[in-house]
Formats: structure tokens, C-alpha cells, sequence
């Protein structure tokens, strides 16, 4: 299916100043920094991730933790006997109990990806606070989550998509707003 690109919304500028801002949002109200571990969700969630850690890393010199976390065996449209990972496949390499956890995406839409994640986080340990950033919050939510670190509130309609494309996957950074090309109703 053919896409069709409707807006342009963030360029490399755009996100780089806006995962500083979210960096140091994070670092003022985490007061104990040393207890706060990063993980991104695969695939784009864990280069935001390594984004942040270098920006705290670079601001307040402490050194943040950061795994990455597939949340494939975990989504809730797989059957019960293809669910579940071990830690050493999880992409963590460090102890989550008692620990702030700090949960980093591209995009939140209906919240099952951030439930997904929760479960397996769960799974690998019991931590004292489970948070979450994300770089665009796109609403149309069907479960109860909420972003505590949001990079831009992107109001679509259903049958559009927002694509993060960042330079370490993509070649360039970059978000769009795309959707279906062509009149769906049409032969």
C-alpha cells in the first residue's frame, strides 16, 4: 500500500531540542538519579533512550544504566504459548528491583505497546517506580496510560500514522504524519 506523506512535523532540530528538554525534565525530577535505569522499547525506543543517558551523562556526569526491551512475546494478540522471555534475552543487564525505571518510546497510541513493556518489566524484577517518556503522544488511547515525559502532543485521526524515522535506523531524523494514498472507497 502506497503512503501518503500529510505533514512534516519535527526535523533534526526539532528533536534534538526537544529530547534535551525531556533529558533535563527527567534529571530535575528524579532527584535520586543514581537509582534511575533507561529502557527503550525496541526498535526506536532504545536509540531515544541512549540519547537521554548521554544528555544526563553530558548535564549532571552520572552515568544512567540502559537496557533494551522487545515487548514482542508480551503483546496481547500472540497466543499465551508464544509469551514470555528470559532475562538474558531481554536486553538488561542490570537489577530492577527497587530500582526507577524509566520506560522510553517514539510513539504512544493505544497504550498496549507501554502495557506489554510493563509485564515484561515486571517479569524481570519488581521496581519502585515504573515511568515513561515518549517523543510523540498521538491520543486515541484504550487503556489507562499516560506519558510522564512527552516530546509533542500529536492529535491524528485514526487512519493516520506517525513514522519516527531517527538517523541511527533511518539515515535522518525526522516525524511525519502519513496516511493511505488514494480514496479508499474508490475500485
Amino acid at each position: 500500500m502506497e503512503i501518503k506523506v500529510k505533514a512534516r512535523v519535527m526535523d533534526n532540530g526539532k528533536i534534538r531540542r526537544t529530547i534535551i528538554r525531556m533529558a533535563t525534565e527527567i534529571a530535575e525530577r528524579n532527584r535520586d538519579l543514581p537509582n534511575l535505569v533507561i529502557i527503550g522499547i525496541k526498535t526506536r525506543g532504545i536509540y531515544l533512550g541512549k540519547r537521554i543517558v548521554e544528555i544526563i551523562k553530558q548535564n549532571e556526569g552520572i552515568e544512567i544504566p540502559l537496557g533494551a526491551l522487545d515487548i514482542t512475546p508480551y503483546r496481547d494478540d500472540l497466543s499465551k504459548a508464544k509469551k514470555k522471555q528470559t532475562a538474558e534475552k531481554a536486553g538488561i543487564n542490570f537489577e530492577l528491583n527497587n530500582r526507577d525505571v524509566l520506560l522510553v518510546d517514539d510513539v504512544i497510541f493505544t497504550g498496549r505497546t507501554i502495557r506489554a513493556a510493563m509485564e515484561a518489566i515486571f517479569d524481570l524484577g519488581r521496581p519502585k517506580t515504573i515511568q515513561l517518556a515518549v517523543l510523540i503522544d498521538r491520543g486515541h488511547r484504550e487503556l489507562p496510560i499516560r506519558p510522564d515525559y512527552t516530546g509533542r502532543l500529536l492529535p491524528t485521526s485514526r487512519r493516520e500514522r506517525v513514522e519516527v524515522r531517527l538517523k541511527e535506523i533511518d539515515g535522518l531524523d525526522e516525524v511525519l504524519i502519513v496516511e493511505p494514498a488514494g480514496n479508499l472507497n474508490s475500485k
